[in-house]
């Protein structure tokens, strides 16, 4: 089985790999990464843009290697609800003929700095980065684990909706 990644992110790639393996342990599969782009902002600020952006992504890696049976789109953004900023992701898994199955991971409310450097461009990771003191959380536990002090991590947040999305690709509930 051929899967591709719409990321060179390491948590994605992990991510990705993880959460097959789980689903479909009988499958021996080749992982690769690709760089494609997502069509929305570097800082999607909704849930539309981001799962947009998420099935953008798996629909751009499916074109730059039809020869993949999978291709997966992980976006990661941001929304206010009722007056807090929370962020979270959209996963997106496109079988081969076309076909796309979708999960988001759980909704983390983000601090009131971080929601200012938001509001001045940031992206999310450099955010936490400037107000925890921390260098590439995007590539390591993300805003989850610095928010949870580790007890939670954005890997394990994406393997889990990554697994709710391959759920309708093995039970064909499309």
């Amino acid at each position: 089985m051929k899967l591709v990644v719409a990321s060179h992110n390491p948590v994605k790639i992990n991510a990705v790999a993880e959460a097959f393996a789980k689903t479909f342990p009988e499958q021996e599969f080749e992982l690769e990464p690709i760089n494609v782009p997502s069509g929305v902002a570097d800082q999607p600020a909704s849930d539309g843009e981001t799962l947009l952006g998420a099935k953008t992504r798996a629909e751009n890696a499916a074109q730059a290697l039809s020869e993949a049976d999978y291709t997966v789109g992980l976006e990661g953004g941001i929304d206010t609800i009722d007056g807090q900023l929370f962020t979270f992701a959209w996963m997106a898994v496109r079988t081969k003929d076309g076909k796309i199955a979708t999960a988001r991971t759980s909704t983390l409310p983000l601090p009131p700095r971080v929601a200012e450097l938001l509001n001045e461009g940031f992206e999310l990771g450099d955010a936490m980065d400037r107000v925890f003191n921390a260098h590439n959380t995007k590539q390591k536990g993300g805003a989850i684990g610095l928010l949870t002090d580790g007890l939670y991590d954005r890997t394990g947040t994406y393997v889990q909706a990554l697994c709710f999305a391959l759920v309708a690709i093995k039970n064909e509930l499309f």
